[in-house]
């Protein structure tokens, strides 16, 4: 066969001998060449490719029409000549191509249309079933890729069939049904799979195989022709085969795994356990591959939210591995990896460690981010090629020629493909970008939770010496789990950022290089220089976050002023606490004032490093598509070192853990111990407060360092690594579960009805029971928040009397207890229930008259034990402990000369005005739970704008305008800097303006920065504001805001609340705010480029504001339960920390770690949810800017060619499009962040809208007589009080008369009215009618502060603060270093300061834990003596010591205050009595008939005393 090639105007034509049939020509265009082959062979015509030709609508007598439609076209008769074989007819193999796919469409239509979807096997195609064959996500991928080449191939087609004068529908139709097909059979796929039923792979097995022999048929035949790489279309036809192929591979590899087929025995396999687990909904692993990118299983979770609210049960239980105790093993299995012979130095081995368990996804994270970041750099460089292709006028009409192969330079020229290939670039970053995120934040996830696994499992060894000396504190470990932990995880997540900057770095300054020549690196250079000064603003941030998270001495300060606000109030020194927490604050506010600065710092060199840039490349010959592009580039290359501050933040952060994997050891306290508890029988421990005696109980436990000795149960001595057992035991600080009162008293036990209502009975808890709401179900709270200290007391003794052990420590069980309730005690459950178990009991206490019935006795002095035997070895070895102990006995032998007959006259939990209206209330709300939940689903769905108002009107009349002005301002500078640049660029203005430019751009960086100041001193202006007010408010409130809401609340709104405040809200706000107007701004620029925008603007409008409606809501759930679920973690960890005793002397360590992993678990499914719900936003928001950028981009590209608007406006039309895609999700994200934290304004609003205490009085400060209450004395006139307005009175019509200097006891049950009387005093109570003289003057007309200052207490609980001795003692600084060591000899405290480092200035730790109770108190004391009032009031003052210290103080009292006005408030009347013998006066509460609180006062003579006492006691009886 010959041919000749003749060129005529580049253009090469074939010329063949007439004899030569010509079947089919075509044309290669290229830029400077083009060639044509013509192959030909003889051979039959099937009957397909007749049908093809009786198919076309084009006849030889029809004129020639572009809208001519045919299979092979219609301008040349011999494209359907077959006389040189059918293979040889390219059209017929285009024909032959559609074969398969018409074989797959109708062989799999019957099953997915009629099988699977029908609703009846629906129901059966569950999570359950679902399994993933072998190569899953190797398909996925193949068929994604297999699609965008198909994709291709159309595109191809079209541009190549535009030179045509009719239409080819052989070049694209073919790849649409392959589209169409692909689709088709991963969806049939994915049916197969989840139902696990391989067989009907066959169909897939036929389809791949068909595909894989056309298409290498057809890449043979065009090699075969000379058409090779230089020809688009030859490498599209390459590399469809290729993957065929590889379909084809995996399904067999498929048949040849799974053995469905050709197999005797087919592989049985069973789809994984979680899925079989019902209860797991966090289907992220086992989805497919599509699924995954998208989180398309979220959309049910997400929009359910809608309609009912997201709780614990709603989100399931976590997968295995993703479980704390997987991830937990898997730390610890490479912590022991890295124990070698030689152990690495420093925090070298932790990391290796971390990189060992957790590296792996890490490193497909950074993978992922790879991928995604060189897919963003497509973006520049099609809105360069698209500007250049309008600009350059490439765009104008062809000749039309016949059928062309183009080259892919000629295709990528195309700005329509240039839009297209944007488009899906944009697809597939965002979606590599989301997929780098999920797996960088689920494996910082995992290494959180086995981080704090492995912490805890650390706190069960831990020793509890560490925390008596300070070692380590609660607050320290709850910080180490709260934020410590945290902090690693977000360094995992922004572990990627650190890999992926450099490579951005690099290819953005080598793509700025090539569109800018010499001059990009002119621009490079300013970014790299100012790279140091961003290095500098980031660490120096770093820094400055760093000292913002100091708070802890703020909090410290905030928890004691709240812990001890009765005692402030009663001392009127509230305002002196308040002055030293705003003194921390204001510390903490030039903190966040430094970080504010350097935060605007860094927002503002992110803004204005690319405007600099491009300002410095602006003199050079731009044209519109090189600066367009490389404005978009030098915003790529600012990104990474914007991110540099974060990653220097997190890594800090990251390296600071390390420090706290090791605790140090404590000091002993107990020496040259030798001693022998009898096994069956009761011992006691006694001696004076400090001696060491619950010290012994705990080296018994094996709780202290044992430097030398060694201690036996059960007297195996052959045995040294003997473990005792399980021992029940009662610390003396009662520690009790957040759990119901049965859950704490059972503990776990097997529940026994019978020996239940037995040792409720011993401990005389039904009345307590009796008064609860929900009774024993009743959940106590953190620490028996709502309890009194004696129930506390007697539920921790109950649960060790309950349990079945043979050994039982019960430490100072007494101390919180009156007379009848510790003899009640001691006789029915220590003497009877205990003893008639036979087990063996240790009983440290101070009630010296129960020693007879001890069986051996140990006297402990000094931490040294002092003797030990029976009561008679004693009395024979040591005569004077015995006399001594016989005195202290017979002084408490007096206060139980009668067992008195117990009655609940306990103050109830709940007041009777409560009780009395809960049948009300309850039948109110069942009727309108209905309306409340509708109410709920309706508040959830709207924005807290009251909230948001409140927020601003906090930042004052100044920052508010300021704040908007600017933000409007620069926005709208930048906006017109660019129109500015887009004219510029396309010549529309003179070059001459070029200062113009330069002066909008220096204009548009100073509104960056005034913008980023104005944001953060608003946050900065507000923080103050609201804590300033919130303070106040607290200080000022009534003490019965502190009775009725738990002081954890209220810390909260001090800690997190102000937290989230001070550097979360700015931050939002400011991110919120940009990404808004950024968004508008480039909506408003699009649409003036191209108006056509604003109709595809409205679907897309549509379908974001349903995405935020229901993302919002499901947010917003999933945060409060993210720290709903975090908060019962710090709590096990701080419940763990107290009862750390109490778990091991129970052996109960496994299950509490048990409890730990549920805590954990439950925290990290709602984290993972949310991280998922976060990834759906982003992915469908960036979806729809992906779109909203595909169409701007066909809408410019044809309002360019149609009006020939300008390639300046096109790129600035382009860019903007860019910008939404980028900021669009951060709207919606930061509105539902925005929703949460205003939260946190709203609850800090509520409380500080709390009406305030009456400080004021109709007389000033200046008209109280100087010196004013001289004389002490008391007259109470008709009295009637109540703790509210809201309440009934708990004192009513009180008469009496206190002379000065006298000594009254006031005893009574309790909850009969004594501590409501000496409230009275103070006016801590509403007064509803008389009067309370004191020296002549009404105290009702006093200022409050006055009023407090005058008198001094000391109340049951001893509260001391942390600070030096000299500041618990005279806060306000009045007293002299001679008083204060008076006031110290006083209360027999002179020698204990003096042997401290530094006397007066030694530290006190907080709550005064480094002194014994009793010394507490003698502190309380020697600070009731500085004060010289002539009023001292005792509020069971000597409730919680021992009966040493208790004479200690009555001494001084009756002589360092014989000349003072003393009232005594006492359970006991024994107690009260010694001052009753002193002053003749006592008082007696009890309850009236229905209920109102009376008093029964008996002031009496001298010569009536003694019948005043035998009618004292009788009515004790009778009580």
């Amino acid at each position: 066969m010959a041919f000749l090639i003749q060129t005529v105007d580049r253009r090469i034509t074939v010329a063949l001998p007439e004899d030569t049939p010509v079947l089919q020509t075509q044309h290669i265009l290229h830029n400077d060449w083009s060639a044509a082959f013509i192959y030909s062979h003889n051979c039959c015509i099937c009957r397909l490719f007749l049908c093809l030709q009786t198919l076309s609508v084009w006849s030889p007598q029809t004129p020639v029409s572009n809208s001519t439609l045919s299979f092979c076209g219609s301008d040349n008769s011999s494209a359907y000549k077959v006389d040189n074989g059918l293979l040889n007819n390219g059209c017929f193999l285009d024909a032959l191509g559609v074969v398969p796919h018409v074989f797959l469409l109708f062989s799999t239509f019957p099953i997915l249309f009629i099988g699977w979807g029908s609703q009846s096997s629906k129901v059966h195609i569950h999570h359950s079933t679902w399994l993933h064959f072998p190569g899953h996500n190797f398909r996925w991928l193949l068929t994604i890729v297999l699609l965008f080449v198909l994709v291709c191939e159309i595109a191809e087609g079209i541009v190549s069939d535009g030179f045509n004068q009719s239409r080819h529908l052989h070049l694209y139709m073919p790849a649409g049904l392959g589209i169409l097909a692909a689709i088709t059979s991963i969806v049939y796929y994915h049916n197969i799979e989840t139902s696990n039923f391989p067989k009907l792979l066959i169909a897939l097995l036929i389809y791949w195989t068909l595909a894989f022999i056309t298409k290498t048929i057809k890449f043979v035949k065009y090699d075969d022709h000379g058409i090779g790489l230089r020809e688009l279309r030859f490498c599209i036809t390459g590399l469809l085969a290729l993957l065929y192929g590889l379909l084809l591979g995996v399904e067999v590899n498929v048949i040849l795994r799974r053995r469905y087929m050709w197999f005797p025995c087919p592989t049985e396999v069973k789809p994984p356990d979680d899925l079989q687990d019902l209860g797991v909904r966090f289907l992220q692993p086992f989805v497919n591959l599509l699924s995954k990118s998208t989180y398309w299983w979220m959309n049910t979770f997400i929009t359910s939210a809608h309609k009912r609210p997201i709780d614990l049960k709603t989100i399931g239980k976590l997968p295995i591995s993703m479980r704390a105790l997987t991830n937990f093993q898997r730390l610890r299995k490479a912590f022991d990896a890295q124990k070698g012979p030689v152990p690495l130095k420093g925090s070298r081995w932790i990391w290796l460690a971390l990189r060992q368990a957790f590296g792996r996804p890490l490193v497909l994270s950074i993978t992922f981010r790879f991928i995604a970041d060189l897919l963003g750099f497509v973006g520049p460089l099609c809105i360069s090629g698209i500007v250049h292709h309008i600009s350059s006028d490439n765009h104008s009409a062809l000749g039309m020629i016949q059928l062309h192969f183009i080259s892919s330079e000629a295709f990528l020229a195309n700005a329509y493909v240039l839009a297209v290939l944007l488009f899906l670039a944009l697809l597939l970053q965002r979606t590599f970008l989301q997929a780098s995120y999920y797996v960088a934040i689920e494996t910082g996830i995992k290494l959180r939770a086995a981080i704090q696994t492995k912490i805890y499992h650390k706190i069960m060894r831990l020793c509890t010496s560490n925390m008596s000396m300070g070692d380590m504190t609660t607050a320290q470990i709850c910080s180490l789990v709260a934020r410590d932990t945290n902090h690693l995880m977000w360094f995992f997540f922004l572990c990627p950022n650190l890999w992926a900057m450099p490579v951005q770095i690099v290819m953005g300054v080598l793509l700025l290089y090539s569109l800018l020549g010499v001059s990009a690196l002119i621009g490079a250079t300013v970014i790299v220089v100012l790279a140091p000064l961003q290095y500098f603003v980031a660490t120096r941030l770093s820094r400055a976050q760093k000292s913002t998270l100091h708070t802890g001495e703020r909090l410290k300060k905030t928890n004691e002023l709240l812990r001890g606000i009765k005692l402030l109030k009663l001392y009127a020194w509230e305002h002196i606490f308040r002055s030293s927490v705003e003194e921390t604050r204001r510390q903490e506010l030039r903190n966040l004032r430094t970080f504010a600065l350097y935060t605007s710092l860094s927002i503002f060199m992110n803004a204005a490093v690319p405007i600099a840039a491009v300002l410095t490349v602006s003199h050079f010959d731009l044209s519109p598509a090189v600066a367009f592009g490389s404005l978009s580039l030098f915003h790529i290359l600012v990104t990474p070192l914007f991110l540099l501050s974060s990653v220097l933040h997190s890594t800090v952060k990251a390296l600071i853990v390390n420090g706290y994997f090791t605790w140090t050891q404590g000091c002993p306290t107990l020496t040259n111990i030798d001693i022998k508890v009898p096994f069956g029988q009761l011992t006691m421990i006694v001696g004076q407060e400090g001696c060491g005696k619950s010290s012994l109980l705990l080296a018994a436990l094996g709780e202290m360092h044992k430097i030398s000795g060694n201690i036996t149960w059960n007297s195996n001595w052959q045995d040294p690594s003997f473990n005792r057992g399980s021992v029940a035991y009662a610390s003396q600080r009662p520690w009790l579960l957040n759990a119901t009162v049965e859950e704490n008293i059972l503990f776990d036990m097997v529940p026994n009805e019978k020996r239940y209502k037995e040792v409720i009975e011993v401990c005389q808890l039904q009345p307590d029971i009796d008064t609860l709401p929900q009774g024993d179900q009743t959940v106590i709270g953190e620490r028996g928040i709502i309890l009194s200290g004696g129930q506390r007391q007697r539920i921790s003794v109950a649960r060790a009397l309950y349990q079945q052990t043979n050994v039982v420590f019960l430490d100072d069980p007494f101390s919180a207890l009156d007379i009848h309730l510790s003899d009640h005690l001691m006789h029915e459950g220590i003497l009877k229930l205990l003893r008639q178990e036979k087990r063996t009991v240790v009983l440290v206490t101070h009630k010296l008259q129960y020693l007879p019935h001890a069986d051996w006795i140990i006297a402990m002095r000094d931490g040294t034990v002092q003797t030990q035997g029976t009561l008679k070895d004693i009395q024979c070895a040591e005569p004077e402990l015995f006399e001594q102990w016989r005195t202290l006995m017979n002084r408490q032998d007096k206060e139980n000369t009668t067992e008195l007959k117990r009655k609940s006259f306990r103050r109830p939990m709940y007041s009777t005005d409560t009780l009395a209206t809960e049948d009300e209330d309850e039948e109110s709300s069942t009727s309108t739970d209905e309306d409340s939940l509708r109410a709920e689903l309706r508040h959830r769905t709207t924005i807290p704008w009251s909230s948001f108002a409140t927020y601003l009107r906090a930042a004052g009349l100044l920052l508010l305008p300021l704040l908007v002005l600017s933000q409007l301002s620069k926005h709208s500078l930048m906006v017109a800097i660019d129109f500015w640049l887009a004219h510029w660029t396309s010549r529309v203005i003179a070059a001459q303006i070029e200062s113009v430019f330069c002066g909008l751009c220096a204009l548009g960086i100073v509104l960056c920065l005034v913008t980023s100041l104005a944001v953060e001193w608003t946050g900065l202006r507000v923080s103050r504001e609201l804590h300033c007010s919130l303070l106040r408010t607290i200080v000022l409130a009534p003490m019965r805001l502190f009775e009725t809401t738990p002081l954890g609340n209220i810390l909260n709104r001090f800690s997190a609340d102000t937290n989230t405040i001070d550097q979360h809200i700015p931050v939002t706000l400011e991110c919120l705010s940009r990404s808004t107007l950024l968004c508008v701004s480039a909506v408003g620029v699009i649409s003036y480029v191209t108006p056509l925008f604003l109709i595809a603007l409205l679907p897309l409008a549509v379908a974001c504001y349903f995405i935020q409606k229901y993302f919002r809501v499901a947010s917003r759930d999933l945060q409060q339960l993210e720290d709903s679920t975090e908060m019962p973690l710090l709590s096990h960890y701080s419940q763990t920390i107290e009862g750390l005793t109490t778990i091991r002397a129970f052996r109960h360590e496994q299950r509490f770690k048990k409890k730990l992993l549920e805590h954990t678990d439950a925290n990290n499914i709602s984290s993972l949810f949310l991280m998922a719900a976060n990834r759906w936003l982003e992915v469908r928001m960036e979806y729809i800017g992906a779109f909203v950028v595909l169409i701007a981009a066909v809408a410019s590209i044809s309002n360019a060619l149609c009006s020939q608007l300008s390639a300046g406006l096109v790129g600035l039309g382009l860019t903007y499009a860019l910008m939404v895609s980028n900021y669009l999700n951060w709207i919606v994200r930061n509105l539902a962040d925005m929703e949460v934290q205003l939260g946190c304004v709203k609850r800090v609003s509520g409380l500080i809208h709390t009406q305030p205490e009456n400080y004021d009085g109709l007389m000033t400060p200046a008209q109280v007589p100087a010196g004013w209450p001289k004389y002490g004395e008391i007259q109470i006139k008709n009295l009637s009080v109540r703790y509210d307005s809201s309440l009934k009175p708990v004192l009513r019509h009180i008469n009496s008369h206190i002379r000065p200097g006298q000594k009254v006891g006031i005893c009574g049950r309790t909850g009969s009215g004594k501590s409501s009387f000496s409230l009275a005093l103070f006016r801590m109570l509403d007064t509803i009618e008389g009067q309370i003289v004191i020296d002549g003057i009404d105290i009702a007309k006093l200022p409050l502060q006055t009023l407090r200052s005058k008198f001094s207490i000391i109340l049951q609980d001893p509260i001391l603060f942390s600070g030096t001795i000299r500041f618990n003692l005279d806060p306000e600084r009045k007293a002299t270093d001679q008083m204060l060591w008076e006031a110290l000899e006083i209360a027999q405290l002179m020698p204990v300061v003096k042997a401290l480092p530094g006397g007066l200035d030694a530290m006190v730790t907080e709550g005064g834990e480094n002194f014994s109770q009793g010394q507490r108190q003698l502190f309380c004391l020697a600070r009731a003596f500085v004060r010289k009032s002539s009023i001292l009031i005792m509020d069971e003052a000597t409730a919680s010591i021992d009966m040493a210290t208790e004479s200690i103080l009555q001494k001084v009292v009756m002589t360092a205050f014989a000349d003072r006005t003393v009232v005594t408030i006492a359970v006991s009347p024994c107690t009260s009595l010694n001052y009753t013998i002193q002053s003749y006066t006592a008082g007696v509460f009890s309850s009236g008939p229905r209920g109102p609180l009376s008093c029964r006062v008996l002031l009496q003579t001298a010569s009536d005393f003694l019948v005043t006492l035998k009618t004292l006691i009788s009515w004790f009886r009778c009580v």
